[in-house]
């Protein structure tokens, strides 16, 4: 029987810095499957942010191969990249890069109006599922800039949901928010799991330990490389030797 082909690969690419156009990680070999969740770890600096983005095809690898669902970003039309990357949801640090003087259901609604076209009242009665899914209802009138962190990262959350995208990348979710939040996210997502809702997840972060119950495969940015492991008995070995598993 034929393997499942991945959803995302990278192909001895190199990743650079958004800001300074530097090399930050070397010759990435990295497959991504339907129903994986990764947990990408790295210190800051090490380039988390910038990996993702070019898995997600928002920025283009300095060398080597990104392709995203089969197709090679590096040879595909500007068209047909957008439309790639509207099967890819991604959660921004901090919850950032929503529109801070819109609402919190006016921020989540924007894929729908933007993609999808539709009007104001459409696109408010689509997102009601969403904002009671990451707990926003009662905040859905209120201007988003407003609010504490961890309901911009819940914002952030259910936008690149509202597309129902096949991979979601979130990066450094847990950044910046208390404790409470934190049980939030993780809860979110063995909720999800334990719906049986199948998904591609992708989590940058800079401290694996909240997420090893919930991660399948694992990946390390260390001294401008990319190391993956085939689950948590192979990282938890890993982290074993260099003692720490904070990297």
């Amino acid at each position: 029987m034929p393997t499942q082909a991945p959803l995302i690969e990278m192909q001895h690419a190199d990743i650079v810095s958004a800001n300074t156009g530097v090399v930050m990680v070397r010759e990435v070999d990295w497959q991504i499957g339907a129903g994986e969740f990764w947990i990408v770890g790295g210190p800051y600096g090490s380039g988390k942010t910038d990996l993702l983005s070019t898995a997600a095809a928002i920025q283009r690898a300095a060398a080597g191969h990104v392709c995203l669902f089969g197709a090679d970003v590096a040879e595909a039309p500007e068209p047909e990249i957008a439309r790639l990357r509207r099967r890819i949801g991604l959660v921004f640090k901090f919850g950032g890069r929503m529109f801070a003087n819109f609402t919190v259901q006016e921020n989540v609604a924007l894929p729908l109006r933007y993609h999808e076209n539709l009007g104001p009242v459409e696109a408010a009665a689509r997102t009601e599922s969403l904002l009671q899914m990451a707990g926003l209802t009662s905040v859905a009138k209120k201007i988003a800039g407003t609010l504490a962190p961890h309901l911009r990262i819940r914002i952030g959350l259910a936008r690149a949901l509202a597309l129902d995208p096949e991979v979601l990348f979130l990066d450094e979710p847990l950044a910046g928010v208390d404790i409470h939040a934190h049980r939030w996210m993780l809860d979110f997502f063995k909720t999800r799991k334990a719906a049986g809702k199948p998904q591609t997840i992708v989590v940058g972060t800079n401290n694996f330990e909240p997420w090893l119950e919930l991660g399948t495969r694992f990946g390390v940015l260390k001294h401008n490389r990319w190391l993956a492991f085939a689950g948590r008995e192979e990282l938890k070995d890993a982290m074993l030797e260099t003692t720490a598993t904070e990297f």
